[in-house]
């Protein structure tokens, strides 16, 4: 393990003037002062949150403001925003009498108004919601799934704070109920990742640390910008970059955080702010492929490889050589975005890297070629044995606190807890262990379900948190399709846009308590695959607000009263003691009972010394075909770019990384020149799927390129886009761009 070098190094210095002041940037202490503000009714209940719990923001993972990785607090944006969800009072449930009021509001108004109190019930022609209690709600719900079949219902779980607990429990229960139709946040954000892993390493999860950034010579981030979405891990880059190593930015934007950060918690950078990014590589939205691929290819050509590695531990590695010397270096440019040089360059550096770490997130797995490009990238980090090792390994980040544990619990309409694939063997061996048949059949994914309630397929939709408006492309099929679903659920802290729809027969809304209200705390397992415990945290409670594993067990339990037995859970430390038994890398689980208590499962390292979990025992190289898809002449490829904001929830309206406004277009300045365009000129993107009206900011990304913000530009995707064996969609796509004629303005 490196301890970084002490003594400040001007030469990291991203500014002179103190504090950053003049640059465009995020105000961190600033930042504080609002949360201060903002809970100023809960001081001492925040305080608690901060100091007890895990965070409920990115899957970091602190407990407090603690981490395993580097001394020090840890405390950053994310998380003193998500604080008022957790601190906020109860709305008055007459709020909802009338929802005409409410659907002029945009979202940030809406969760403003107070958590939701208690069960609400709306039916057909009715002008709003009525309360009702626990009891007749679940009923009513029970009734209904008795009276469909388990093809025709759907259950949705978001990334939301939720625990390993509710993950288990609520997939457990609908299990129960005959369906695998369970899905969650996990498969919109990494699915991708987790097939590309399991087929090339044998494992499905990140096989290193955040200690092993501090460790490496090379640090690779492929379409993923932590200064936004994990903002404390700038913290590991700054030890890492004090111990010499380079860091490397693959994207179609020179991302302002990624290239500077002012870490509040380290004096010399909060003082000076640190360079982080040694080089960016501006490739084409979707040329990802073909940049790794000419990438690797410059690599063999110039002998940068570990050749004993790779024959004593990999396969594949022929195949992937002859598709290789099928794909000319012309296509390769044109695909990428970038000359041969650039890719020269890029073999250059990893060559010469003893140890390396490749981190990619949704910029790489929300694409139609989503599994495909992240094994590319397990391919470059295949050429030297980068797994395995210290200071070496391939990370998905996490975007979310919830979604490694939620994917590995079996919240999944494609596998059970494990993550092992839904067969009769693994049925049988679940069967066993819940006392009651498992579901052999593969269940909806997300977007099946939304295709299936368009359809008229689908008489039950249960989704604990998201908001299936704002998340999944093209949101206008969305409403029509979720206003034809006879029984929606809605079950969240806050309430939401999809909520106020219209039912076609009956709408419930179902108050979720937050993860520090849950009596005998709860479990979040972090991106580095460390499960943490965090108790249940004294202070206000909220109406009838009741854990979403209690909900989902008594509703299986009123489904099915013949397994009523089989279905109890005495509380969470019982759940925690069936999941040890369910999924074997979870053992120890079970003793996880107060605060700071916490296991990496599977060590720091996945596939140490080189072990694969494959059924040859070796890595498996990829041979990786190169996209083909039509680019018209005059459209741009288009990008949707989180700004400031968790998942859909929008913060500010201007990122303070960049001051890009929520309706900002990201434009080159050779696109902009070439078009007679200027900062702040009204522009209409449109395709078939619509049409999107913002504004022209100029920034340094690749031309040809462009990108928009999500959820915003959700109206130019296409639902039908998916990645083929994920099915999550591509939130990516090709537009036209125009001057607003002065009717659009």
């Amino acid at each position: 393990m490196k301890r970084a070098k002490s003594g400040w190094m001007p030469s990291l210095w991203a500014s002179l003037a103190p504090f950053g002041i003049g640059e465009q940037r995020p105000n961190n202490y600033l930042e504080i002062w609002k949360a201060l503000k903002e809970n100023r009714d809960q001081l001492p209940y925040m305080w608690r949150i901060l100091n007890q719990g895990v965070c409920d923001g990115c899957a970091l993972g602190t407990t407090g403001m603690k981490d395993w990785t580097l001394d020090g607090v840890h405390l950053c944006n994310i998380r003193l925003r998500l604080l008022r969800l957790n601190t906020m009072p109860a709305f008055d449930p007459a709020l909802l009498a009338n929802v005409a009021e409410l659907r002029d509001k945009d979202s940030a108004e809406l969760r403003s108004l107070g958590r939701l109190p208690h069960p609400m019930l709306r039916r057909r022609g009715e002008p709003g919601f009525k309360q009702t209690s626990w009891g007749e709600a679940l009923d009513l719900i029970a009734k209904r799934i008795r009276a469909t079949s388990p093809a025709r219902m759907g259950f949705y779980l978001t990334s939301r704070g939720m625990p390993n607990e509710s993950y288990y429990a609520a997939q457990k229960a609908v299990r129960a109920m005959g369906s695998n139709a369970i899905d969650n946040a996990a498969r919109l954000c990494h699915a991708p990742s987790t097939i590309g892993l399991k087929s090339s390493l044998g494992v499905a999860a990140t096989t290193c640390s955040y200690q092993d950034w501090i460790d490496s010579d090379l640090i690779v981030f492929v379409g993923s910008n932590i200064a936004n979405n994990q903002p404390v891990a700038t913290k590991y880059l700054f030890h890492a970059k004090k111990n010499g190593a380079q860091v490397v930015v693959v994207n179609n934007y020179r991302e302002p955080g990624m290239e500077r950060y002012w870490i509040p918690s380290i004096p010399e950078s909060a003082l000076f702010g640190t360079k982080l990014a040694d080089r960016f590589f501006l490739v084409n939205t979707g040329g990802d492929i073909a940049f790794l691929n000419g990438t690797l290819k410059q690599m063999i050509a110039a002998g940068r490889l570990d050749w004993d590695f790779i024959k004593q531990h990999t396969s594949g590695f022929q195949e992937a050589l002859a598709l290789l010397a099928t794909q000319p270096w012309e296509e390769l440019e044109q695909l990428a975005g970038v000359p041969r040089s650039e890719m020269q360059a890029f073999a250059q550096m990893i060559g010469a890297a003893q140890r390396a770490v490749f981190v990619w997130s949704m910029g790489v797995t929300q694409h139609e070629t989503g599994e495909d490009t992240v094994k590319a990238i397990i391919n470059l980090a295949l050429t030297k044995g980068f797994v395995g090792r210290t200071g070496c390994g391939v990370m998905p980040i996490r975007g979310h606190s919830g979604v490694q544990g939620g994917a590995e619990m079996g919240a999944y309409a494609s596998v059970f807890p494990g993550g092992v694939p839904i067969t009769g063997e693994h049925a049988a061996r679940l069967s066993t262990l819940w006392g009651f048949d498992a579901p052999t059949s593969r269940g909806m994914t997300t977007p099946e379900m939304i295709d299936a309630a368009q359809r008229g397929d689908l008489d039950v939709l249960f989704a604990a948190g998201g908001n299936f408006l704002e998340v999944m492309p093209e949101p206008d099929y969305v409403q029509a399709a979720l206003g034809q679903v006879p029984l929606r659920v809605h079950m969240d802290i806050v309430l939401s846009s999809q909520m106020l729809l219209d039912p076609a027969d009956t709408v419930l809304l179902l108050p979720a308590a937050t993860r520090y209200e849950i009596p005998g705390g709860v479990t979040q397992t972090t991106t580095e695959r460390r499960v943490i415990f965090s108790p249940e945290i004294p202070g206000p409670r909220v109406g009838a607000a009741r854990p979403e594993w209690q909900v989902f067990t008594e509703l299986a339990q009123r489904v099915r009263p013949d397994l009523a037995a089989r279905l109890h859970f005495d509380g969470t430390a019982a759940i925690r003691a069936e999941i040890a038994r369910a999924i074997p890398a979870y053992n120890g689980i079970q003793h996880l009972a107060k605060e700071g208590d916490q296991f990496q499962y599977g060590g720091p390292h996945l596939c140490q010394g080189w072990n694969f979990p494959t059924a040859d025992g070796k890595a498996h190289f990829a041979a990786i075909a190169l996209p083909k898809r039509e680019w018209p002449e005059g459209m741009f490829r288009l990008a949707t770019r989180r700004g400031k904001q968790f998942n859909t929830i929008v913060h500010e309206k201007v990122d303070a990384l960049n001051g890009a406004t929520r309706e900002a277009v990201l434009i080159s300045h050779y696109d902009a020149a070439r078009l007679g365009l200027h900062d702040g000129d009204a522009v209409r993107l449109h395709n078939d799927m619509g049409a999107f009206h913002g504004r022209v900011c100029i920034a340094p990304i690749t031309p040809g390129n462009l990108q928009v913000h999500w959820p915003e530009g959700n109206v130019l995707l296409d639902r039908s886009r998916r990645s083929p064996v994920a099915g999550i969609p591509d939130y990516n796509t090709l537009v036209r761009i125009e001057c607003a004629t002065a009717r659009d303005r």
